[in-house]
């Protein structure tokens, strides 16, 4: 349909831009996507972005003072993403907080950090290495999109081939029996958190790379994005049913549809009531079928 409406649609070139817009949300969608397999919601993607985001911004070359750790201001990033998302998962485990409240908690938690760290003055980053991923281009893909498919192929071998990947899908699909076959379940979660904190945490740091600064808005609805892509994909947000492979693929789903908005000239005001259908409709024709098998038939 897009194609037939706008020539520029089906170009090659739109096709790289598509590709290249979807890197973070991809990075963003495989963390969650281990979280949505276990049952369990997590928000707090926007926070530990942020936090991540101002963080590596002020670790390497930039404006507002002399630090330059370059690939190492990278890695704090990331294992601050960790720790805020390890935070969410020892809620839930600990404290017995709903992961929906726990991980909106750290989400505010970590935009609070993270507009003290900005104390009013943005930090413009001036590393070349972390520019260069957003303005180099590999096979004419940019650095941010090649980072993306390691990101997901990381995820896969995780999930496929790990103790770590196997429970979140048997969390989700039937913890009890998990429990009762003698698996300490707790420290399986907090872990699953602490690894969606990982990919949130090297997402901010991919939109700094591509915003050239840190802004505490890095991951603004960056959470509700992941969550349709994975939906759209087929991962249940019931859990025990999806996974990196088809939220990989609901990404690119969401990311063509809003593309072909653009391009055949819908107002970017409906995109998000758009999106907000998909999820609806998705979650529904994944639940009817679940139903009608769950009909006792006398």
């Amino acid at each position: 349909m897009f194609a037939a409406l706008s020539p520029q649609f089906r170009s090659l070139g739109n096709a790289k831009n598509i590709m290249d817009a979807a890197a973070v949300l991809a990075v963003v969608t495989c963390g969650i996507t281990f979280v949505l397999m276990m049952g369990s919601i997590d928000l707090s993607s926007a926070g530990v972005m942020g936090a991540s985001a101002l963080t590596v911004s002020l670790l390497v070359a930039n404006n507002r003072n002399d630090n330059d750790f370059g690939l190492f201001g990278i890695l704090v990033a990331v294992v601050l993403g960790c720790a805020f998302s390890c935070l969410s998962g020892l809620a839930l485990v600990l404290l017995k907080v709903p992961s929906f409240m726990a991980t909106l908690g750290v989400s505010a938690v970590g935009l609070g950090v993270a507009t003290l760290m900005f104390a009013g003055v943005q930090p413009n980053i001036s590393d070349a290495m972390l520019k260069g991923w957003a303005i180099e281009r590999f096979l004419g893909l940019s650095y941010l999109t090649w980072i993306a498919v390691a990101c997901i192929l990381v995820g896969w071998l995780i999930q496929r081939y790990t103790r770590l990947g196997r429970y979140a899908y048997a969390i989700g699909g039937a913890e009890e029996v998990l429990m009762l076959s003698g698996v300490r379940v707790k420290p399986y979660k907090v872990a699953v958190f602490t690894l969606a904190g990982a990919f949130y945490g090297l997402g901010g740091v991919m939109v700094t790379s591509q915003l050239g600064a840190g802004l505490v808005q890095a991951g603004n609805g960056y959470d509700f994005s992941a969550i349709t892509a994975a939906v759209v994909g087929g991962t249940l947000l019931t859990g025990g049913r999806g996974g990196v492979l088809h939220s990989a693929v609901g990404v690119l789903l969401v990311m063509v549809l809003t593309n072909g908005l653009v391009q055949v000239g819908v107002s970017p005001y409906w995109q998000g009531g758009v999106e907000g259908l998909i999820v609806v409709a998705a979650v529904a024709a994944a639940v009817i079928p679940q139903r009608r098998r769950n009909q006792v038939v006398k």
